[in-house]
């Protein structure tokens, strides 16, 4: 697989040679060779230790409890499908494409004989070669403990082996994997990096056509499935080879957002709370989801983004009104079933979503959380509780009064009973809410899975979507009834004689 490489990308591998040579002198030279095999028998078998030792140049923050879970569940399982789905900045192409290998190759029994690196294309794929093959020649401390590494072939030409026989492939997305091994030796380690690009997942037919590429040709490169296959990226949509890969049964999914549940930084050894909401700031809500979040937002014709508000709640009995209503959701398929049930609280002019509850889930959790709801309300709160009428079937009555016995109580839910007419028409009408600013999201619920679920409903919201709409439906149901409500309460009868017009005929 001969390619011309463009003098300049040479010259920069060459430099970058230099470089690594420079900042991996080996530190303790006049150690005995009881001392070296002890401290390479501690190295290997802690992760954390052997990125910052032989990669220091990489290492410039200590690792994170996710890239040491990740080393460790690499090296124990010999046989895995698995995507490691991290937020950008997080490393991912460094550990699974440099440092985790080359642990896999030092370790006593040798863990890593042929391994692939597959790139968005052949340019990306023998990039990321380049990296490696650098470490491997000119890595001082790696050289100094595992001996000379390098033998023949180049990533130049997309391909080179080591001196312990080692052999390492590159290859672009879509290209033929087929018969791919060095002597008797398959591939035993194939490492997918950022497939997906933001114009392919515009299209689902190529996305489709990739996914098969992967689980069939790719895949099929392992002898019989044998071996570590990870995909590592960051989910750009929901319509991309990462979504599809990571949703297949069988396959071990690890995913790392820049913020834990609680707002904090996952990788707090790099970044601090500050930098991150500063670059939550720049890039916009819908761009940090995307990029940061593993949450791709697709906006839709009817809700927009920057529609999308933000505040701290009112304390809860200080709400005019606060309307929490459920939709079951029932549907032919309960594998696509979401329940939604929303939280929502009106005071003076503005209308503030509260909490949300919007899963994939069974109708026994629904209920559970809706219980749960109305017992961490304020005892001086008043919240009405809905339900569509056409839900409150013998299955839903039957679970509620089962949680309430549990309970000592039962649950004050009334029927909405109004003859609803297109969900599209409900929730369209409420749309210039959202356009006029007077609604608000509860901000300490800004990184809650529930609540982004929601707006990921809300924001792909479009006529003919095939987008889940679910939550755009309670949310709709919450706010008729508030604004039902606030109109009756408003309105004040006049009584008294009636006046004859001076025309009257």
């Amino acid at each position: 697989m001969i390619r011309a490489v463009e003098k300049q990308a040479v010259e920069r591998w060459k430099n970058h040679c230099v470089e690594i040579k420079t900042l991996t002198a080996v530190m303790y030279p006049n150690e005995t060779p009881a001392q070296k095999q002890s401290r390479i028998n501690r190295l290997l078998g802690n992760y954390a230790e052997f990125a910052s030792y032989y990669f220091p140049h990489y290492a410039t923050s200590q690792c994170g409890k996710f890239h040491i879970a990740a080393a460790n569940k690499v090296l124990k399982t010999r046989n895995m499908k698995a995507v490691f789905m991290w937020a950008r900045g997080h490393a991912k192409s460094t550990h699974f494409n440099i440092i985790i290998p080359l642990w896999l190759k030092a370790q006593k029994k040798r863990e890593l004989n042929v391994m692939v690196l597959v790139g968005k294309s052949q340019d990306s794929a023998v990039t990321l070669l380049s990296d490696l093959q650098a470490e491997l020649k000119s890595n001082q401390r790696y050289i100094d403990d595992f001996g000379h590494q390098v033998k023949t072939g180049s990533w130049e030409d997309g391909e080179f082996v080591t001196a312990d026989n080692c052999a390492f492939f590159a290859r672009g997305r879509g290209q033929s994997p087929r018969g791919l091994r060095f002597r008797d030796k398959r591939p035993d380690y194939i490492s997918i990096d950022d497939l997906d690009d933001d114009e392919l997942v515009q299209n689902e037919a190529r996305v489709h056509k990739l996914t098969d590429w992967v689980r069939e040709a790719l895949f099929g490169a392992l002898d019989g499935g044998r071996g570590r296959f990870i995909m590592v990226g960051n989910l750009i949509s929901k319509n991309s080879v990462l979504a599809n890969i990571a949703k297949t049964d069988t396959v071990f999914l690890s995913k790392t957002n820049a913020l834990t549940m609680k707002g904090e930084p996952t990788w707090k050894e790099k970044w601090s709370k500050q930098e991150l909401d500063d670059m939550a700031a720049f890039m916009g809500y819908r761009a940090f989801q995307k990029e940061m979040m593993n949450n791709p937002i697709t906006e839709g014709a009817v809700f927009k983004q920057d529609w999308i508000k933000w505040k701290r709640i009112n304390p809860l009995n200080k709400y005019d009104q606060l309307i929490c209503y459920c939709d079951p959701s029932f549907k032919s398929s309960s594998k696509n079933d979401y329940k939604a049930i929303k939280l929502w609280g009106k005071i003076g002019t503005e209308l503030h979503h509260i909490e949300a509850f919007v899963r994939q889930t069974t109708v026994s959790e629904m209920v559970r959380w809706m219980y749960d709801l109305n017992e961490r309300m304020p005892t001086n709160a008043i919240c009405n509780y809905y339900i569509e009428a056409n839900f409150l079937q013998d299955i839903l009555l039957d679970e509620f009064t089962r949680e309430g016995n549990l309970r000592g109580y039962q649950l004050p839910i009334r029927p909405d009973k109004r003859k609803k007419p297109d969900k599209f028409q409900r929730v369209e009408a409420i749309s210039p809410l959202w356009e006029r600013g007077v609604v608000f999201y509860n901000l300490e619920k800004q990184n809650d899975p529930d609540m982004l679920a929601g707006l990921d409903q809300l924001l792909a919201f479009e006529k003919g979507s095939r987008a889940h709409d679910d939550a755009p439906d309670a949310d709709e149901g919450a706010i008729y009834i508030l604004q039902k409500h606030t109109r009756a309460a408003k309105f004040q009868p006049v009584f008294g004689n009636r006046k004859t017009p001076k025309n009257a005929w």
